[in-house]
């Protein structure tokens, strides 16, 4: 075997590492306890930071070319559901923000990204995800750190379920090369990195931190509506993946 074939098996053992760090984070929501959901929170946003970089690398090094039997992108689909989907809503099940009586809300989500993900318009020929992008290890992140009541809890899971099926464009920045997307780049990392000290307990009152970080995703959302008014993406192209 070649060195580039060897690179390429790496990269894809690089996007591999997701579900490692989704079985350990799943043992940690199974413990669950402060300890426990903030340690499956931090793999999950590791988890999320190797998402954000496999692509680069894939395209980087034409893995696609060099190992045709293996589908990078169904490996990464495989992932992408267990960290963003099935691991958050499971971590938001734990925390027991809904009475038992309510628990199944946390069923509409999972099962409105299943129709998400297997989606043949997923995405535009140009780069866009159409829907809401299942963002829910976000989500799980605010609602761990700021518990909200459960009547907002709720409003708020239910308004983004029904997103998933309106077809408005969302950024997917790491696919273009404009300023927009730039910027949303430049502010993702950003924003995770606060994220990560909001998790370690770095600075004092937290709360205060996550409202203030709430910043990039209204940022996020917003331009991904200016987007949709815009007009970009229009033309649609199939079996792509789902979140970022």
């Amino acid at each position: 075997m070649g060195a580039g074939r060897r690179v390429c098996w790496a990269v894809h053992g690089y996007t591999a590492l997701g579900l490692v760090l989704a079985g350990l984070a799943a043992v940690f929501i199974v413990e669950g306890g402060d300890r426990g959901l903030r340690a499956a929170l931090l793999l999950l946003l590791l988890a999320a930071v190797v998402d954000a970089t496999d692509g680069w690398l894939a395209r980087r090094f034409q893995v696609s070319e060099a190992l045709p039997s293996v589908d990078g992108r169904r490996l990464d689909d495989l992932v992408d559901f267990h960290t963003h989907v099935s691991l958050p809503l499971f971590l938001l099940w734990r925390m027991e923000l809904f009475s038992e009586g309510l628990a199944w809300i946390l069923l509409l989500p999972l099962l409105a990204s299943a129709y998400g993900f297997s989606r043949v318009d997923a995405k535009t020929a140009d780069g866009y995800f159409v829907g809401f992008p299942s963002y829910w290890n976000v989500v799980a992140f605010y609602f761990f750190v700021l518990a909200p009541p459960a009547w907002l809890a709720g409003t708020l899971l239910l308004a983004l379920t029904a997103l998933v099926f309106v077809p408005t464009r969302y950024l997917y920045p790491s696919s273009h090369g404009g300023g927009l997307e730039r910027w949303t780049t430049l502010l993702g990392w950003l924003w995770s990195v606060l994220v990560l000290v909001i998790l370690l307990e770095v600075p004092e009152r937290v709360e205060l931190w996550a409202l203030l970080s709430l910043a990039f995703p209204a940022f996020y959302i917003a331009a991904s509506f200016w987007v949709s008014r815009d007009g970009r993406g229009d033309s649609r192209e199939g079996g792509v993946k789902l979140p970022s």
